[in-house]
């Protein structure tokens, strides 16, 4: 799937939240601020806590991104494989595009599908575009 204009201009305003899962099925969920596109189907971020997202990821890969614009009950869902990296050419990318460095790592995610979070009849819709 590759974002469109109206994906990439909402990311670029609106806070992101994953959600990941543990080997169990155990869904986690909170928010990444520094999430940001890294080109037409990959986000990046800064992994910074090395929390249960952390593990989650390097366990499965597994997760979903959401941009909601709250005010226009506008949104996107994202799902795909994140995957963790330490390398120094992987840090330095994150920070050129988070403007920090990670802490604890660089996460790359591979978007596979983008879902509709606009509310009305295509509320939770797979975008097909």
């Amino acid at each position: 799937m590759k974002f469109t204009q109206e994906m990439k201009d909402m990311m670029k305003v609106q806070l992101a939240y994953i959600a990941t899962v543990d080997e169990e099925g155990n869904p986690n969920i909170g928010p990444k601020r520094t999430t940001r596109v890294l080109d037409d189907h990959r986000l990046i971020f800064c992994e910074n806590t090395d929390g249960q997202h952390h593990k989650n990821i390097k366990s499965n890969g597994k997760i979903s991104v959401v941009f909601i614009d709250r005010e226009n009950n506008a949104g996107f869902r994202f799902v795909g494989k994140a995957t963790s990296y330490t390398d120094k050419e992987k840090m330095d990318l994150a920070e050129k595009f988070a403007g920090v460095r990670p802490k604890a790592a660089c996460v790359i995610i591979d978007v596979e599908k983008a879902y509709t979070m606009a509310s009305g009849p295509k509320a939770g819709k797979l975008i097909t575009e």
